[in-house]
This record gives structure tokens, sequence and C-alpha cells, in this order.
């Protein structure tokens, strides 16, 4: 019997790795130690295999081809963009578990889209390379979401398939060991004319809801309302739904935000834990 023991909220900044050192170096290392810090507690929960749910920047998909929500359950590689310091290499899926989940939705609620090959971009491979790949044991399993292009997932979906998610995992044969990491930042905007610009007290509006897991005034949230406080990037507030609602009775503890203007996002993470005896 598959269980999720936990789940993460991370940010996936390509900055982090293009602009390096142009901030406040004592904020730039409060991030990677966040970083760190989720690395260490996915190992401590000894967990076997972790979900990565992100979202396509416009970048593998297109007009023709707008999946909503899919699942890697093949052969994964990462990044299909060129960054310093983070080469292309293979991710190391839990095929078995994968396949489960995509059967296990179609038997019930959840039609997948599926790649069997794919090419990740870094909203997959950036918490994939600093969280999973130094624990050489732990697989992982890519989700997209659609948040960037209209007709965009619905936020109550989001969360619903989270814990469509956690039933699949639930119900796998073997033992499993599973976290979910919503990987997505805080308000960004993305090529438009407020690029740069951070909603710090926005994005402390957000935390304060999901701190409380009080997830109802995010779920009503309007993508309009999105928009004009925490720009384009805020969308990704999809993934993180998915991951929250993965978790069981979920208790959330802020491990740190970093409103971070050399790299342009509010970058926040959390922690996911479910409630004593879930």
């Amino acid at each position: 019997m598959g269980q999720v023991v936990g789940g993460f909220l991370v940010p996936h900044a390509p900055l982090i790795f293009t602009h390096k050192g142009r901030g406040d170096a004592a904020q730039e290392q409060r991030v990677m130690d966040a970083f760190s810090y989720v690395s260490k507690r996915i190992a401590e929960l000894e967990c076997d295999t972790v979900i990565i749910v992100g979202a396509d920047h416009f970048i593998l998909f297109g007009p023709s081809n707008l999946p909503k929500m899919l699942m890697a359950v093949g052969d994964v590689q990462g990044p299909i963009e060129k960054f310093p310091d983070l080469p292309r290499y293979d991710h190391a899926v839990d095929a078995a578990l994968a396949e489960h989940i995509l059967q296990h939705g179609e038997e019930n609620t959840t039609d997948w889209s599926v790649a069997k090959s794919i090419v990740v971009d870094h909203a997959i491979t950036i918490p994939h390379f600093l969280l999973v790949k130094p624990l050489e044991a732990v697989k992982t399993i890519p989700v997209y979401l659609n948040a960037a292009v209209e007709p965009r997932i619905n936020l109550k979906r989001c969360f619903r398939l989270g814990a469509e998610i956690r039933a699949a995992v639930e119900a796998f044969p073997d033992n499993r060991r599973v976290a979910v990491i919503g990987s997505g930042g805080f308000s960004h905007w993305v090529g438009s004319a407020r690029m740069g610009s951070i909603n710090e007290e926005f994005d402390r509006k957000l935390l304060g809801w999901i701190e409380d897991s009080n997830f109802a005034p995010i779920l009503d949230l309007p993508d309009d309302v999105i928009l004009e406080n925490g720009g384009e990037g805020e969308l990704e507030i999809r993934q993180m739904l998915c991951a929250l609602g993965s978790v069981k009775d979920p208790v959330c503890k802020l491990i740190a935000y970093e409103p971070v203007k050399a790299w342009i996002t509010g970058m926040a993470f959390v922690e996911i834990t479910p409630a004593s005896g879930s």
C-alpha cells in the first residue's frame, strides 16, 4: 500500500541559475538553505518517490496541443532549456506507480494526458535537481498542469486532483512512501510591463491562508484577481493547490519566504504534513 507522507511548495525560478550572485547574498543563501532543508526532509520521510507538479511555460506545449494535466510515465530528461551549472540529465521515473496512477484515474475520475518520453522544462528539473537528484535512490513522477495559457485548469480541479493522486497512491499494491511537490513561483510578472515587480503583501496573504489550512479563499480567486495582484507567475498557485490537496488533513508550515528582486520572484517554501492520525 502506498502513502502520501507529506508535501512541499517550492519555487522553480530559473534566475536561481542565470542570475546567481546578482542579488543580496544573504537572501540568496536563505533560498538555497530552504532547498537544502526540503531535500533533507524528503530523506527523513524515507520517501521512495517524489511527484513534482509543475506548469509548462509555453515551451513544451502550444496551440496544437495544450493538455490541462499531463503525467510522464516513461523516459524523462531535462531541462529542455540551457542554464549555467544545470546540464541536461535523465530523471529516474517510478514507472510502476505512474502507470498505476494513470490506470486508477481512468477507472475513476481522472483522464490524464500521457507522455511516454519527454524533455521537461525548468518547472520540473530545478526542484528535481536541487531536491531529488541528491537522494540517489528516490524516483520521481513529473506532472504538468496548464497554468499559463487559456483554457487553464480550474483551481478547484487542481485541489481535487491532489486528492485523486492520493487515492491512487493509497490503492497501489506495493509499498511506496510518496511526497508531492507543488513547483511554482508566487508573485512575478513574465514578459509584461510590470516584470520585475513582486507583491509581497499579496504573497503573504496567500501564505497566511495556506498556513491556516484555509484554502477556500484561494480556491475562489478569479484569475483576473490573481493576474492583477500577483502577475502571470502567481497563476502557478494551481500546482500548489494540487500538492495541498494530495495530503490528507494538511498542516502547513512556512519554511521561508523571500521576495528576491534580482530573481524577479516572490519565493516561498512550505512544508505540508498530514494531521496526526490521518
